[in-house]
């Protein structure tokens, strides 16, 4: 098995714990008042192993096969580098208000500091990074296509649900930090 290939798969599985751990160590320390998740959660679980089976399987084909793959390895491994940081950034930044599901907590607070004051969703922008970057080191266009078109749907359901349930729970205080920020790209979406 190629190098590459082993070092992808790993890290793949790595971040899969490292979310894991993440949710486990978050549901642990939490009084949830209110959920609002709508399965939302496990849709989102359902569309990033679609994506991730169907974007592997194929990768392992000469179907959709860029022959640049030292390039592609090294761009793809910069986009998941980039990915984490933000992703592990808007973590740290929520400190007590991350979840998981879509939730309101004991003395829930809107954060609007560091990178949420430019965007709202700077977890989900992560994330979609990352998954960006290991299709990429797959090195197959129609990879990547496989792993982003079912996680973006699946991400943007989430945001849905998420924004409502928000604006719901917080009202106009949401309401205008809409107006204020973009959902993932800053001055663009």
């Amino acid at each position: 098995m190629n190098i590459k290939l082993i070092i992808i798969i790993a890290f793949s599985v790595l971040y899969g714990i490292f979310e894991i751990f993440m949710s486990r160590r978050q549901q642990s320390k939490r009084e949830i008042s209110t959920s609002g998740d709508k399965g939302s959660v496990w849709l989102l679980t359902l569309s990033i192993s679609i994506g991730f089976w169907l974007s592997f399987i194929m990768a392992s084909t000469k179907i959709g096969r860029i022959y640049h793959w030292d390039i592609l390895f090294v761009i793809g491994s910069f986009f998941v580098i980039i990915g984490l940081i933000i992703r592990v950034t808007s973590i740290l930044t929520l400190k007590q208000q991350f979840t998981y599901t879509v939730t309101k907590i004991e003395n829930h607070e809107l954060i609007q500091a560091g990178i949420y004051k430019k965007i709202r969703h700077p977890g989900y922008l992560g994330q979609l990074i990352i998954f960006l970057g290991i299709s990429t080191c797959l090195s197959n266009w129609i990879s990547i296509l496989l792993m982003i078109i079912p996680v973006l749907l699946g991400y943007l359901n989430r945001i849905i649900v998420e924004e409502k349930f928000m604006v719901r729970h917080m009202g106009q205080k949401y309401l205008d930090y809409q107006t204020q920020t973009k959902r993932l790209i800053p001055m663009i979406y």
